[in-house]
């Protein structure tokens, strides 16, 4: 699963007839813009779950569905400067403190 900030609706009015009438959002995953069907109604702005492979598929209507990433939750609250934060000040461990038990 990832975590991608919703950039704005993409319209496609030609598509093959299998993509139907889904809901396409340009997604931001760090600095790389993808696309994502929209299954739960989102708008620009949010933080989103992404989910990909089988999944998306599967997310987005049956496994035969045309999408690699499909949007499956809305997040109430993120905060991706405390997030990168908290990640950058997490001890790393060390493989001798694995191979212990958690004890150096």
């Amino acid at each position: 699963m990832l975590i991608c900030k919703v950039v704005k609706p993409l319209v496609s009015t030609n598509r093959i007839p299998d993509f139907e009438h889904k809901h396409l959002q340009v997604v931001l995953d760090g600095s790389t813009q993808k696309v994502a069907v929209d299954a739960v109604g989102c708008v620009p702005g949010d933080w989103v779950i992404c989910v990909g492979s089988s999944a998306a598929r599967e997310a987005a209507g049956s496994k035969s569905y045309p999408s690699d990433l499909t949007i499956v939750g809305i997040i109430d609250h993120w905060d991706p400067d405390a997030a990168k934060a908290l990640a950058s000040n997490a001890a790393p461990v060390s493989a001798a403190a694995t191979a212990n038990g958690g004890k150096a």
